[in-house]
């Protein structure tokens, strides 16, 4: 069953438990984080950018998880395989620095530590995103403008976990069309809206310590509009709402699971072709892979986050609402397999 939200409401009831598990097309719920059951020190937050063109990855980063507060960028050579990033961080954040209560209105955030700024401000028009920093003694900076349609649909979803008091609640918001450029030692990259997208990552929750996911997320031109999707599975009950859409034009279509014909991980076959089908027969997709952004910080198995990002070009089928069938034709995008303990 997928149970959309359609008229607003509280996030959390008097347990702390997700009152009702859903989905929306614009953020509906009202994160009353108040209403918690579970220690504080659990509870995580951020808002992450990523920012690519096919060819060059930008990911800006800002987190509490009350343990720290940090503010992180990350540049990627898809290409070459060339990275540089910065990360500043304060330990111990709990009653401090906490996040936006709803990223999908108008909203301004703002944190600044030693060298490091970094700026996040939505307005109607589009989000306008700005960092300074330090790497290896060198300043970086970057500043993006992610211009939104009037009216642009997403997708929000509030899941429970099997424990109480436990959730994830987030908000995806990709087809963002983006110019911008970074300036690293001497070098300007620049991004351009005819080739460059935007997906932002808003999160709010509390779960388990361990716990995996699935997150595929992509933007492009089909018949000159603008189309786009987001998979997200294997976190938390989705028996309520998946985290699947595909977007066109501004408007969100949703659809059912979503699921691999073959986990790459059980034979390492990372870097061959992903098969991406949907339950109700309205997504078809492969995904060729040309780079794994692989990262493990994830020491002794113990605790943090093990991840390959896995970036390729696209080829099937989607169907919207209304039955109109879209190919998909060497669509760049990008999927990850997250494992975390923390």
């Amino acid at each position: 069953m997928q149970n959309e939200i359609t008229a607003r409401q509280k996030l959390l009831d008097e347990n702390g438990n997700v009152a009702n598990p859903g989905w929306c097309r614009r953020n509906l719920y009202d994160y009353n984080i108040e209403n918690r059951s579970v220690n504080i020190m659990r509870l995580k937050e951020w808002d992450f950018y990523q920012i690519s063109n096919g060819k060059i990855m930008v990911q800006l980063n800002l987190f509490n998880i009350s343990l720290a507060t940090c503010a992180t960028f990350g540049f990627v050579d898809l290409k070459s395989g060339r990275k540089f990033d910065s990360m500043s961080i304060e330990l111990f954040t709990p009653s401090k620095n906490r996040m936006n209560k709803n990223g999908d209105t108008n909203n301004y955030t703002a944190y600044s530590r030693g060298k490091t700024k970094i700026e996040f401000d939505v307005t109607d028009e589009g989000h306008h995103l700005k960092y300074e920093g330090v790497i290896k003694g060198k300043k970086v900076t970057a500043q993006f403008f992610c211009r939104r349609l009037p009216g642009q649909e997403s997708i929000t979803i509030a899941t429970p976990f099997k424990e109480a008091g436990h959730f994830f609640y987030t908000n995806k918001i990709n087809c963002l069309e983006t110019s911008g450029c970074v300036t690293y030692n001497g070098e300007k990259f620049d991004f351009s809206p005819d080739n460059t997208y935007t997906v932002l990552d808003w999160g709010r929750g509390i779960w388990p310590h361990k716990n995996m996911w699935y997150w595929a997320n992509g933007s492009t031109r089909i018949h000159n509009k603008i189309f786009g999707f987001e998979l997200t599975w294997g976190f938390g009950d989705v028996s309520k709402a998946t985290e699947t859409a595909l977007f066109y034009d501004g408007v969100c279509h949703k659809i059912s699971n979503v699921y691999l014909e073959k986990d790459p991980e059980s034979d390492g076959s990372w870097m061959k072709n992903w098969h991406f089908l949907s339950s109700d027969g309205r997504l078809d997709l492969v995904m060729t892979p040309f780079y794994d952004n692989y990262s493990n910080l994830m020491p002794l198995n113990l605790f943090g986050m093990k991840t390959h990002q896995v970036h390729g070009l696209w080829n099937g089928k989607v169907v919207l609402d209304n039955g109109e069938i879209l190919e998909v034709k060497d669509m760049y995008a990008f999927c990850e397999k997250v494992h975390n303990k923390w």
